[in-house]
């Protein structure tokens, strides 16, 4: 079981950003793994504190973290999928550290770890869903316009007959070092390789369909699984679904921000659900049994007798289901007593009659009514 993200940077969790903060980079800076010669358990470590700090440095994850836990930051269809390698680690820490250079983020310590600089772009698709369709999970199918390796090269780049080769300034590693100092000494920097863009070969003779890219224009449909109880710009990331790199690089992927339209009946309040129900003033008086619709299919609600405008009932575990947790939430009626505009002249009639003999209401009443209002939203 992964450990408490709280526990893991040491901090309390009413902790301030600064305090946050402070703790990530102590603690990146001593599990740095080429401050480690390179030994797993502080790399294993380097990689869960900057998890852990990636999370609770953004306040909207660090919302979902509070509440759900480590399933707010994951999902099987990779929703808020937090899994780090070592790469984004290294990234994530010199973002934080304002380290950098021409070629983007560098290598420090001589690690040479950066995320493959081949790497394809990452495509972002839009994906809109009903309240039913969160209620139970569902499958969408996208159609979308990408890159595909070439057939005619196999991706290589190199017309057919001919290898790329490797390159004569960096020896196929594709980088280069140079001495540097920086805010933490004398260190060894690596930057890409400007004869071969990081690549490690050159193409003497490029694919006549590509032009040596290794990449064509092509369209394809993926099917995305979304998970039961989501909620409205969370995103599910596929990995490797996105674009790929030039020569048989390696893909980035495809993230699916969540598009929920609004169900007219409900509020929704993370995984419970309100509904409005108006009745007549002989079912409050006297009670019934109503029907109350659900995410799912109806269900019956029994009207207490002396049931007032403002009162709530909850039906427990008739929400939306809790994400990655199991369970589902509630679901708050909040009961109108509907008072109609014309009567016919027998309810006239009935109605002058009951005047004559009903009680006057108690000089509280308005008072609480509004303490069943304040109780009714103190459990969403």
């Amino acid at each position: 079981m992964k450990q408490d993200f709280y526990v893991v940077l040491g901090v309390q969790r009413d902790a301030s950003e600064a305090d946050i903060k402070k703790a990530y980079r102590k603690l990146a800076m001593e599990c740095h793994p080429d401050r480690n010669n390179g030994d797993k358990s502080a790399e294993e470590k380097f990689k869960l504190v900057t998890e852990a700090y990636e999370v609770l440095r953004d306040p909207e994850k660090r919302a979902a973290y509070d509440r759900f836990g480590h399933a707010g930051t994951r999902s099987t269809s990779g929703f808020n999928s937090m899994h780090f390698d070592l790469s984004e680690a290294l990234m994530v820490f010199m973002r934080d550290f304002g380290i950098g250079g021409s070629g983007g983020f560098e290598n420090l310590f001589g690690g040479g770890h950066g995320r493959d600089r081949r790497r394809g772009h990452d495509i972002k698709v839009g994906l809109k869903l009903t309240l039913a369709e969160v209620a139970s999970g569902t499958t969408k199918t996208v159609r979308i316009k990408s890159l595909e390796p070439c057939p005619e090269c196999s991706g290589t780049g190199a017309k057919p007959g001919t290898q790329p080769v490797r390159c004569g300034t960096c020896g196929g590693s594709g980088e280069v070092r140079h001495h540097a100092q920086s805010l933490f000494g004398q260190f060894l920097t690596v930057s890409p390789c400007p004869t071969c863009a990081g690549e490690g070969t050159v193409v003497h003779s490029p694919c006549d369909r590509c032009g040596g890219d290794g990449r064509v224009k092509s369209e394809k449909t993926i099917q995305i699984d979304v998970p039961a109880g989501v909620a409205d710009h969370h995103y599910l990331t596929l990995r490797g679904q996105g674009v790929p790199g030039a020569r048989n690089g390696p893909r980035g992927d495809l993230i699916a921000v969540l598009d929920i339209k609004e169900d007219p009946r409900f509020e929704r309040h993370g995984d419970d659900l309100v509904y409005d129900l108006g009745i007549t003033f002989t079912q409050a008086a006297l009670g019934a049994e109503v029907q109350v619709p659900t995410p799912f299919r109806q269900t019956t609600l029994r009207v207490d007798a002396g049931t007032q405008t403002g009162m709530a009932y909850r039906l427990r575990a008739k929400g939306l289901p809790r994400l990655g947790e199991g369970g589902h939430g509630d679901l708050h009626v909040r009961i109108h007593v509907w008072t109609p505009t014309k009567l016919t002249a027998e309810q006239r009639k009935l109605l002058e009659k009951l005047s004559e003999v009903e009680d006057a209401p108690p000089e509280k009443e308005s008072g609480k009514f509004w303490d069943t209002i304040r109780r009714a939203l103190g459990h969403l």
